[in-house]
């Protein structure tokens, strides 16, 4: 064996110019590893872990008779239902809401762009306010959706909206316009371009809106409260259920109900994660 084959073999393992391995994490990184899981700890896990305890506090049998109650289950289905059909609604008017935006130019269109970010900005108990004045008895348009589903599902989408649209309107800013022309300039039809060239470049961004909505329509509570006049059975929705079981006394109850809608957002957004994934990786 040559003297360099054995220089080789008792060579120290590669380090960088400051003497860490490769993929060390420094004295600073480190520090601010730490902070970031404490103070993700204290404000996501730790609420997160103690509301599962307490709806197991009973048992199994406890918790699965709490999320099978009648109402319960009820309030879960008309919940998980709504947000479902507002977030195929905004993935479709959000998206062509940011084309126009980004694609088009209109009289009042910096207009239309403070419009989007409203319900940002706006309390949601406002929002349900302002729902019920236009949409209530007497309201201008002679249209009562109070104690209606579809005055719920109006209430979220009015505060969902601008989800899809911020998340694809900086990709079509960005969107390289040329690719487009070329496959105009190749034969392609308008539709075709849009499907082959700008709908894979979108979907992530879309999908990643559309994963927001939902999670906020799963857990919306102001806007819908009093548009939906809280009908057991018809239009009462979860978060007015574990109100009401916390109102009761039977925080055992609430905290099931909250963990099961828990369990239903991480199975959703899991899922739209990995087709959002697997989309930018095709694209």
């Amino acid at each position: 064996m040559t003297l360099l084959a054995r220089l080789d073999r008792v060579a120290p393992p590669t380090t960088s110019r400051r003497g860490r391995r490769p993929g060390a994490v420094s004295g600073g990184a480190g520090l601010g590893l730490g902070v970031g899981v404490l103070w993700l700890s204290l404000l996501v896990l730790l609420p997160i872990a103690a509301l599962v305890s307490t709806a197991f506090e009973d048992g199994l049998s406890g918790f699965w008779a709490a999320v099978t109650d009648h109402e319960a289950v009820s309030a879960i289905t008309f919940t998980v239902g709504a947000a479902a059909l507002v977030t195929v609604v905004n993935a479709v008017m959000g998206t062509l809401i940011a084309w126009v935006l980004v694609r088009d130019q209109f009289p009042g269109k910096r207009v239309v762009e403070v419009v989007i970010d409203v319900p940002f900005a706006l309390p949601t108990i406002v929002a349900g306010l302002v729902l019920i004045t236009l949409y209530g008895p007497g309201g201008p348009f002679g249209i009562n959706l109070v104690g209606t589903r579809a005055g719920v599902v109006l209430a979220l989408l009015f505060v969902t909206l601008p989800f899809v649209v911020r998340s694809v309107q900086p990709v079509l800013i960005d969107a390289d316009r040329e690719v487009e022309q070329a496959a105009a300039s190749l034969g392609a039809s308008g539709f075709t371009t849009f499907r082959r060239v700008i709908l894979p470049t979108i979907v992530p961004a879309v999908v990643s809106g559309a994963a927001l909505s939902f999670a906020r329509a799963l857990g919306e509570f102001g806007s819908v409260i009093l548009i939906s006049a809280n009908l057991v059975g018809k239009t009462q929705v979860s978060s007015s259920y574990i109100l009401k079981m916390i109102e009761s006394a039977e925080p055992v109850s609430a905290a099931a109900v909250a963990t099961l809608l828990l369990a239903v957002a991480v199975v959703v957004l899991v899922l739209l994660d990995v087709v959002q994934r697997r989309t930018a990786r095709r694209g």
